[in-house]
């Protein structure tokens, strides 16, 4: 069994090693190679790519330097990788890249600049990661801005969806020049696409860190939103003086039960009174005419079976006059529910005409 061992430069090894351990000459660069090479003949995706260049130079040379492996030499490497596998409890990504890659997201980005910065680490592992999953509209301005051929790298480089989505937005002659790019790209170096990918990456990100996720329109939408309706009307005249275009767009994003006949789709009001606390349903429709938002309530009513309509109705009519603060708090909380249902995408609001959003 000699000649079916690993050839140079390791010298020849026995048939087996000692029960439940590999041949004591095998150092780990070869053990490493016999696990890869067993892995990769079982058809498992080992990304390989994930490792150091380095590492992966050393681990071709080494499958290189070898040559056959005797069956109990493979049974003894196996079970002591199973073994090695088996006792680990936990394990960290290595250095400070790798950390900072595992809490990205999860750490500010001022902290993570700031300590990339402080150690020299390179801002991306795989800079095309990082492009593939950024929106079309955030790449839509590199393809306008950049030159032909990088362009053309990039729409070669992300996924055929996403870079049909952004050639449909450019005009008709930049297309047709960046599509025509993309036939020149095979002569493009690895190196190349690693630098442009680089230098999109952190063009992209150079923009200036936000305090807020959401926009001032947004956050002001929000806040009214849950603010009294006296209240919520008195800012907004109060805006009207001060920035109308912003009031304009803030009532845009405000919505309230005044705003359910035109935001909400007759189909869909069945949906939502299946979520809705029914007294509070029947508090708001209750005290919808006093508050002037008969409409809403009709609307309602309208689009729901004809049973439960007619029994709200007579419940509305024996129902004691409602406190505007009880009207507030029923209106607010189907308005949160409609949102709830909106923001895991149970429900679409309709578009108001005239809305650009």
């Amino acid at each position: 069994m000699t000649d079916m061992v690993p050839m140079a430069p390791f010298p020849a090894l026995p048939g087996t090693g000692t029960q439940g351990q590999a041949p004591a000459s095998l150092n780990r660069k070869a053990k490493a190679a016999i696990v890869v090479r067993l892995l990769l003949n079982e058809g498992a995706d080992i990304p390989l790519e994930d490792l150091p260049e380095d590492l992966q130079a050393q681990l071709t040379k080494q499958m290189g330097s070898m040559r056959l492996v005797d069956r109990g030499t493979l049974a003894s490497v196996v079970s002591e990788f199973a073994d090695e596998l088996e006792s680990i409890g936990l394990s960290f990504p290595g250095g400070i890249a790798g950390a900072l890659d595992s809490l990205d997201g999860r750490i500010s980005k001022q902290t993570a600049a700031r300590l990339r910065k402080e150690a020299g680490v390179r801002q991306y592992g795989d800079p095309w990661a990082r492009l593939r999953d950024m929106s079309a509209e955030k790449l839509l301005p590199v393809l306008e801005n950049e030159s032909i051929e990088v362009a053309a790298v990039l729409l070669s480089k992300i996924d055929v969806p996403r870079a049909a989505e952004l050639l449909g937005k450019l005009p008709g002659p930049k297309a047709r020049r960046i599509t025509y790019a993309v036939s020149q790209t095979s002569a493009v170096t690895p190196d190349a696409v690693d630098r442009i990918g680089l230098s999109l990456a952190a063009q992209l990100d150079a923009e200036p860190l936000k305090a807020f996720d959401d926009g001032p329109v947004e956050r002001v939408g929000a806040i009214l939103n849950s603010t009294a309706s006296v209240t919520r009307d008195d800012v907004l005249e109060g805006l009207d003086e001060t920035d109308a275009g912003f009031a304009d767009l803030v009532r845009k994003a405000i919505f309230t039960f005044a705003n359910i006949p035109k935001r909400i789709a007759p189909r869909d009001i069945p949906r939502i009174i299946r979520e809705l606390d029914q007294d509070q349903l029947l508090t708001a429709l209750a005290g919808a005419e006093a508050a002037g938002m008969q409409d809403s309530a009709t609307f309602i009513l309208d689009n729901m079976s004809g049973r439960m309509a007619d029994q709200l109705r007579e419940e509305v009519g024996e129902r004691d006059k409602v406190k505007q603060s009880e009207f507030e708090e029923a209106t607010a909380d189907i308005v949160a529910k409609i949102r709830e249902m909106e923001a895991a995408g149970d429900l679409l609001l309709v578009v108001e005409d005239g809305d650009d959003g």
